[in-house]
Protein backbone atom coordinates (compact mmCIF):
# COMPACT_ATOMS: atom_id res chain seq x y z
CA UNK A 1 0.00 0.00 0.00
CA UNK A 2 1.33 3.44 -0.87
CA UNK A 3 2.59 5.86 1.94
CA UNK A 4 -0.25 8.01 3.66
CA UNK A 5 1.71 11.54 3.47
CA UNK A 6 1.04 14.28 5.93
CA UNK A 7 2.86 17.36 6.24
CA UNK A 8 2.38 19.63 9.43
CA UNK A 9 2.34 23.18 9.57
CA UNK A 10 3.23 25.02 12.90
CA UNK A 11 4.73 28.26 14.37
CA UNK A 12 5.69 27.33 18.31
CA UNK A 13 6.70 24.79 20.26
CA UNK A 14 5.43 21.62 18.74
CA UNK A 15 3.46 19.30 21.22
CA UNK A 16 1.16 18.40 18.49
CA UNK A 17 3.73 17.78 16.04
CA UNK A 18 5.11 15.87 18.96
CA UNK A 19 2.49 13.72 19.80
CA UNK A 20 1.72 13.03 16.21
CA UNK A 21 5.28 11.53 15.15
CA UNK A 22 5.46 9.71 18.78
CA UNK A 23 2.06 8.07 17.77
CA UNK A 24 3.91 7.00 14.28
CA UNK A 25 6.47 5.80 16.51
CA UNK A 26 4.14 3.19 18.40
CA UNK A 27 2.64 2.03 15.64
CA UNK A 28 -0.80 3.37 16.31
CA UNK A 29 -0.74 6.10 13.40
CA UNK A 30 0.09 4.62 9.93
CA UNK A 31 1.24 8.09 7.98
CA UNK A 32 4.55 9.37 6.64
CA UNK A 33 5.42 12.51 8.11
CA UNK A 34 7.17 14.08 5.35
CA UNK A 35 7.75 17.65 6.05
CA UNK A 36 7.12 20.20 9.18
CA UNK A 37 6.49 23.86 7.52
CA UNK A 38 7.00 26.82 10.09
CA UNK A 39 7.08 30.43 9.80
CA UNK A 40 9.55 30.83 12.67
CA UNK A 41 12.88 29.49 12.34
CA UNK A 42 13.66 29.66 15.73
CA UNK A 43 10.50 27.98 17.14
CA UNK A 44 11.19 25.16 19.15
CA UNK A 45 9.07 22.77 16.34
CA UNK A 46 12.08 22.98 14.10
CA UNK A 47 14.42 21.30 16.25
CA UNK A 48 11.91 18.70 17.13
CA UNK A 49 11.76 18.20 13.90
CA UNK A 50 15.60 17.45 13.28
CA UNK A 51 15.41 15.38 15.83
CA UNK A 52 12.92 13.47 14.58
CA UNK A 53 14.39 13.27 11.58
CA UNK A 54 11.69 15.00 9.75
CA UNK A 55 12.36 17.74 6.90
CA UNK A 56 11.86 21.49 7.45
CA UNK A 57 11.08 23.84 5.36
CA UNK A 58 11.05 27.50 7.65
CA UNK A 59 10.77 30.76 6.41
CA UNK A 60 10.08 34.47 7.81
CA UNK A 61 6.97 35.87 5.90
CA UNK A 62 8.41 39.72 5.89
CA UNK A 63 10.65 38.13 2.87
CA UNK A 64 8.17 37.61 0.72
CA UNK A 65 6.09 40.49 -0.82
CA UNK A 66 2.84 38.31 0.07
CA UNK A 67 0.86 36.06 1.98
CA UNK A 68 -0.07 34.01 -1.80
CA UNK A 69 4.26 34.26 -3.00
CA UNK A 70 4.89 32.14 0.43
CA UNK A 71 1.74 30.30 0.31
CA UNK A 72 3.58 29.52 -3.22
CA UNK A 73 6.65 28.08 -2.18
CA UNK A 74 4.18 26.04 0.78
CA UNK A 75 2.29 24.37 -2.16
CA UNK A 76 5.11 23.27 -4.57
CA UNK A 77 6.71 21.67 -0.96
CA UNK A 78 3.96 20.06 -0.38
CA UNK A 79 3.08 18.55 -4.05
CA UNK A 80 6.73 17.51 -4.26
CA UNK A 81 6.75 15.26 -1.54
CA UNK A 82 3.40 13.97 -2.76
CA UNK A 83 1.72 14.88 1.00
CA UNK A 84 -1.86 13.89 1.27
CA UNK A 85 -2.51 15.90 4.32
CA UNK A 86 -1.88 18.77 5.68
CA UNK A 87 -2.08 19.05 9.63
CA UNK A 88 -2.56 22.43 10.94
CA UNK A 89 -1.21 22.29 14.56
CA UNK A 90 -0.65 25.80 16.61
CA UNK A 91 0.33 27.60 12.93
CA UNK A 92 -0.48 31.28 13.59
CA UNK A 93 -1.54 32.85 10.31
CA UNK A 94 -5.04 32.68 8.30
CA UNK A 95 -4.60 31.02 4.90
CA UNK A 96 -5.44 32.76 1.48
CA UNK A 97 -7.37 30.25 -1.35
CA UNK A 98 -3.26 30.09 -2.38
CA UNK A 99 -3.44 27.07 0.01
CA UNK A 100 -6.55 25.87 0.62
CA UNK A 101 -7.71 25.41 -3.33
CA UNK A 102 -5.19 22.70 -4.02
CA UNK A 103 -5.99 21.08 -1.05
CA UNK A 104 -9.48 21.66 -0.13
CA UNK A 105 -10.90 18.73 1.95
CA UNK A 106 -7.40 17.83 2.77
CA UNK A 107 -6.29 20.19 5.54
CA UNK A 108 -7.14 19.98 9.15
CA UNK A 109 -6.68 22.11 12.25
CA UNK A 110 -7.14 21.21 16.11
CA UNK A 111 -8.89 24.24 17.93
CA UNK A 112 -8.90 24.64 21.98
CA UNK A 113 -12.54 24.85 22.01
CA UNK A 114 -15.94 23.39 21.11
CA UNK A 115 -16.39 25.36 18.05
CA UNK A 116 -18.39 27.35 17.28
CA UNK A 117 -18.03 28.92 20.58
CA UNK A 118 -14.40 30.95 21.16
CA UNK A 119 -12.69 31.03 17.40
CA UNK A 120 -9.68 32.46 17.49
CA UNK A 121 -6.71 33.66 19.35
CA UNK A 122 -6.36 32.74 23.16
CA UNK A 123 -9.75 30.42 23.49
CA UNK A 124 -9.15 29.41 26.75
CA UNK A 125 -8.38 33.04 28.13
CA UNK A 126 -12.02 33.34 25.81
CA UNK A 127 -13.86 30.75 28.02
CA UNK A 128 -12.45 31.58 31.24
CA UNK A 129 -13.47 35.26 30.91
CA UNK A 130 -16.79 33.76 29.51
CA UNK A 131 -17.72 32.13 33.19
CA UNK A 132 -18.24 28.91 30.72
CA UNK A 133 -18.75 25.68 32.42
CA UNK A 134 -17.72 23.64 29.70
CA UNK A 135 -14.48 23.54 27.81
CA UNK A 136 -13.08 21.23 25.12
CA UNK A 137 -11.01 20.40 21.92
CA UNK A 138 -12.09 20.23 17.99
CA UNK A 139 -10.66 18.81 14.75
CA UNK A 140 -11.95 20.10 11.80
CA UNK A 141 -11.15 20.59 8.47
CA UNK A 142 -10.14 24.22 7.14
CA UNK A 143 -12.01 26.77 4.83
CA UNK A 144 -11.32 30.19 4.59
CA UNK A 145 -12.46 31.79 7.50
CA UNK A 146 -11.67 32.23 11.40
CA UNK A 147 -11.91 28.58 12.87
CA UNK A 148 -14.76 28.16 10.51
CA UNK A 149 -14.34 24.66 8.69
CA UNK A 150 -16.38 21.71 8.92
CA UNK A 151 -16.46 19.81 12.60
CA UNK A 152 -14.80 16.05 12.45
CA UNK A 153 -14.41 15.55 16.25
CA UNK A 154 -14.83 17.05 19.57
CA UNK A 155 -14.25 16.22 22.86
CA UNK A 156 -15.73 17.89 26.17
CA UNK A 157 -13.70 19.35 29.53
CA UNK A 158 -15.10 20.41 32.61
CA UNK A 159 -13.84 24.04 33.73
CA UNK A 160 -13.45 23.62 37.48
CA UNK A 161 -13.99 26.60 39.78
CA UNK A 162 -10.02 27.18 40.76
CA UNK A 163 -9.12 26.72 37.33
CA UNK A 164 -6.54 29.33 35.23
CA UNK A 165 -5.90 29.41 32.18
CA UNK A 166 -2.84 27.66 32.53
CA UNK A 167 -4.81 24.63 34.45
CA UNK A 168 -7.05 24.58 31.78
CA UNK A 169 -4.73 24.33 28.91
CA UNK A 170 -2.96 21.92 30.38
CA UNK A 171 -5.80 19.35 30.63
CA UNK A 172 -7.00 20.48 27.16
CA UNK A 173 -3.21 19.84 25.81
CA UNK A 174 -3.67 16.29 27.29
CA UNK A 175 -6.67 15.65 25.47
CA UNK A 176 -5.52 17.47 22.44
CA UNK A 177 -2.46 14.92 22.36
CA UNK A 178 -4.80 12.31 22.26
CA UNK A 179 -7.83 13.28 19.78
CA UNK A 180 -5.45 14.91 17.09
CA UNK A 181 -3.15 11.72 16.00
CA UNK A 182 -7.11 9.54 16.04
CA UNK A 183 -8.41 11.89 13.97
CA UNK A 184 -5.24 11.39 11.29
CA UNK A 185 -5.58 7.85 11.37
CA UNK A 186 -9.72 8.31 10.29
CA UNK A 187 -8.95 10.21 7.69
CA UNK A 188 -5.99 8.29 6.24
CA UNK A 189 -8.49 5.28 6.81
CA UNK A 190 -11.39 6.87 4.71
CA UNK A 191 -13.36 7.21 7.76
CA UNK A 192 -14.10 10.57 7.86
CA UNK A 193 -16.11 11.93 5.48
CA UNK A 194 -17.59 15.53 4.80
CA UNK A 195 -20.94 14.79 3.30
CA UNK A 196 -22.87 16.69 0.25
CA UNK A 197 -23.82 19.56 1.77
CA UNK A 198 -20.26 20.75 2.71
CA UNK A 199 -20.88 21.23 6.39
CA UNK A 200 -21.56 17.56 8.23
CA UNK A 201 -18.69 15.21 8.52
CA UNK A 202 -19.84 11.47 8.68
CA UNK A 203 -17.50 9.18 10.65
CA UNK A 204 -18.22 5.54 9.75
Amino acid sequence: MKPYRIAVLASGSGSNFQAIVDAVAAGKLDVRVELLVCDRPQAPVVERARRAGVPVFAFRPKEYPSREVYETEIVRQLQERGVDLVVMAGYMRLITDTLLAPYVGRIVNVHPSLLPAFPGMDAVGQALAYGAKVAGITVHFVDGGMDTGPIIAQRAVEIQEDDTAETLALRLHRIEHELYPEVIGWLRAGRAVLEENGRRVRIH
